[in-house]
């Protein structure tokens, strides 16, 4: 029988060391490391994934780059055009996917709607975390099941497998990798060292069987995907689900895509029968109000190739305590020290001893330097408790020097906030080059200096 051998893992990070130590020196935790067996059983004694058909396996041979024949990839479209958006237009075949995000924020719901809305393609939901039972009742507040939808309630990986030969199914989710384990290790379901082995084993899986996998991964209290940092490495597309329980919205964003581009992002709105999806955020995202209130801004920003309008809130009242407090929600709290200081040294205006608070509304992150100017609009309108009309919007960046900078696709800004019935755009004189300004129903001011935006807003 051979030796067991142990190794130490970090729990935060998935570094590896030969002997407990208290700190990690990868990530700095205390107290993380834990002991685990690394010693794989014998090859023969339990069965793995192999593929029924070799078709698909290509032999490890060298050939010249320029050999490789290239056919674009056929992509598996859903009915979420949220998702397909995200994934840079649908799921590859053999991809791997990734999605984490808060306990309760909806990844299972999402997972299951995608599972129940694939008419034509065979689908195994494996559950580690739930019961059929449990599955089935929402599955029924979701939409009528289809029959090409199969649940499977396991956690062992070589049951899986097993299960997976006989049924052949063209798409599988795993919910979630953090309950599966393998009887190739023998520590936990959970360790660093299990998912890294299950996902190695769904890894091989999906790419040579051409199956698209995804996989539903917890999260650290610190917001982190939970495991091995290789965990992120190994797949193909990670997906980060988004939001507040306590708000109805919910927003899928992507850090990691090969398949596509990684700055896309979708909307959706949690309601009783499940995720459905926001095709045009403007509206959502702008409050509908009766009068105009100081201190709010419209901005046009862009998430990959969409344009939206967002609202900018801010309120600045003075100080009660010796030091002015700076918070910001979904923007930059550096950026917006910076924007400030701009304010108070171009544009003279004594913010030093103003309490000053913004928030991005909608429950966004923006990190978009063309709502700028939106921003020390609306520090402005809260400022002078001046209304800034509910008709204007802005897109622009602001330098150091009060200039007003150039931002990309401009046409595609002016485009949205024409559709949403906007009636004036502030813009940088520096995008007018090949821009039509006169057949607009949006009347659109180019300036160069935020004086001149200032003027125009406040007199």
């Amino acid at each position: 029988m051979a030796k067991i051998k142990t190794s130490y893992f970090c729990q935060n990070c998935g570094a590896q060391s030969a002997k407990w130590i208290g700190r990690c020196p990868a990530c700095g935790e205390w107290n993380t490391y834990v002991e685990e067996v690394i010693q794989r059983e014998e090859a023969n004694t339990v069965a793995t994934w192999k593929p029924v058909s070799t078709s698909r396996q290509v032999a490890a041979k060298p050939k010249p780059l320029a050999e490789i024949s290239y056919q674009e990839e056929h992509r598996i479209e859903t009915s979420d055009q949220e998702l397909n958006r995200v994934l840079g237009g649908g799921i590859v075949p053999g991809s791997m996917i990734l999605i984490g995000g808060e306990p309760g924020i909806g990844k299972s719901t999402l997972m299951l709607q995608i599972a129940l809305s694939l008419k034509n393609q065979r689908v195994l939901y494996v559950s580690g975390e739930e019961s059929e039972l449990q599955i089935k009742m929402r599955a029924e507040r979701l939409g009528t099941p289809p029959n090409n939808c199969f649940i499977l309630t396991e956690t062992g990986t070589q049951n899986i497998f097993k299960q997976i030969e006989q049924l052949q199914p063209e798409l599988l989710i795993v919910d979630s990798i953090q309950t599966l384990h393998s009887s190739f290790i023998e520590s936990g379901a959970g360790s660093i060292s299990q998912v890294r082995e299950c996902t190695a084993e769904l890894l091989k899986y999906a790419k040579e069987s051409g199956t698209p996998v995804f996989l539903i991964g917890h999260i650290t209290k610190e917001g982190n995907l939970a495991g091995p940092k290789i965990l992120e490495h190994m797949v193909d597309t990670v997906l980060q689900f988004e939001g507040d329980r306590h708000m109805t919205y919910r927003i899928l964003r992507t850090t990691k895509n090969r398949f596509g581009s990684t700055s896309e992002l979708g909307i959706y709105e949690m309601q009783g029968s499940g995720l459905r999806q926001v095709s045009n955020p403007s509206e959502i995202l702008i409050s509908q109000r009766e009068e105009n209130l100081s201190g709010i801004a419209i901005g046009a920003t862009l998430e990959g190739n969409r344009p939206f309008l967002i609202e900018v809130q801010s309120l600045v009242s003075p100080a009660t305590y010796g030091t002015p407090q700076r918070s910001s929600t979904g923007f930059d709290a550096k950026r917006l020290n910076m924007l400030l200081a701009v304010l108070e040294k171009r544009g003279g205006f004594k913010l030093g001893t103003q309490d000053v608070f913004l928030n991005i509304a909608g429950g966004l992150k923006v990190e978009d330097p063309a709502i700028d100017l939106a921003v020390c609009g609306s520090i402005l309108s809260s400022f002078d408790d001046l209304a800034i009309p509910s008709t204007t919007c802005f897109a622009a960046e602001v330098g150091l020097s009060g200039e007003i900078r150039a931002v990309n696709r401009i046409e595609n800004r002016i485009s949205e906030a024409e559709k949403l019935g906007f009636k004036e755009i502030y813009i940088s004189k520096f995008n007018v080059k090949g821009l039509d300004l006169k057949n607009r129903s949006i009347k659109i001011h180019t300036v160069s200096k935020l004086e001149e935006v200032l003027s125009g807003l406040f007199g």
